[in-house]
């Protein structure tokens, strides 16, 4: 009798310490959790952060005069931008802001005349200012365009904060890499119908309702310390953004790399219109609830009229 008692007294004392290592477990993660959204928020609402986006606008070879007045090939009607501020004139693959006397355009807080502009493919892009507005050369799929940015965007100081799904330490896995030798190349095609490859060093592999699941993932820059994940599962369009999610994980340590879906977050593209976000290959396109991470946002394209 004594050896029964003390085997159930055993075995609750296993299941109170698994309880309390549960508990604890948790709660850690609700500490990282709050600490990674808190630095998410940071970065959107900082002034280089995408709730400041205010327009996109490609270029085509030659003269392309920017400015507010309507005989302009780049229109912004925008209080910070003369009439015309100067034109960009783009010749192959190269950029030239010639400013209008008397525009107002700066760069690092001196007026501009003439200036070749880097896009952000060479790294940090060449920075023009007027005002409250920044603008810059981007390059997507092969394509020029300027990108504006006015720190004085209504969603800039109207948001009101990002939801999420509960922090579950049932969204945390230690998942398997399997590598691809050599690398795949995926094609990517992003949010306006522009396509491009992106190198996939391999997929993570994690078990879900009991079965295995598998994204693929992508070496955004060679040295990177993180791998990029783009998915989409059956709360897309309902509970979360129609066109997927994002998640970056720490580069794998052998064949396990570390997944937290309760980082799952938004794309740039549900916070404004003028972002260029890439989609979810269909392989990443996962018949699976996951409940974590980002809701829908709700001051988003999504969500206005």
């Amino acid at each position: 009798m004594h050896r029964v008692q003390g085997a159930r007294v055993s075995a609750a004392a296993v299941i109170l310490l698994a309880t309390a290592a549960a508990a604890a477990d948790l709660q850690a993660e609700r500490v990282s959790i709050e600490a990674w959204r808190a630095e998410r928020v940071g970065r959107l609402t900082s002034d280089t952060g995408w709730l400041t986006l205010a327009a996109l606008l490609w270029l085509k070879e030659g003269d392309n005069s920017f400015g507010r007045a309507s005989s302009n090939a780049l229109i912004l009607d925008h209080a910070s931008l003369a009439d015309t501020a100067g034109s960009f004139v783009l010749s192959g693959h190269q950029v030239r802001f010639l400013a209008r006397a008397g525009a107002g355009v700066t760069h690092d807080g001196r007026a501009v005349t003439s200036l070749d502009l880097a896009s952000d493919a060479q790294g940090e892009p060449t920075v023009l200012a007027s005002g409250s507005l920044r603008f810059f050369v981007i390059e997507r799929a092969g394509n020029l365009g300027v990108r504006v940015r006015d720190l004085d965007n209504p969603h800039r100081r109207n948001f009101s904060g990002l939801t999420y799904f509960p922090v579950s330490t049932e969204w945390v896995c230690n998942a398997r890499f399997e590598p691809y030798q050599p690398a795949h190349h995926l094609k990517i095609v992003n949010i306006l119908g522009m396509e491009e490859e992106l190198q996939s060093p391999g997929a993570v592999v994690f078990r879900k309702n009991g079965r295995e699941w598998r994204l693929d993932t992508v070496l955004e820059t060679p040295g990177d310390s993180e791998l990029f994940i783009m998915f989409a599962d059956t709360t897309s369009g309902h509970e979360t953004y129609g066109a997927g999610r994002f998640l970056y994980i720490p580069l794998p340590e052998g064949q396990t790399a570390r997944v937290d879906f309760n980082k799952a977050f938004n794309p740039p593209c549900a916070l404004n219109d003028f972002a260029t976000c890439p989609l979810p290959p269909s392989q990443n396109r996962l018949k699976l609830r996951v409940d974590a991470g980002e809701k829908k946002y709700a001051g988003g394209p999504e969500h206005r009229s």
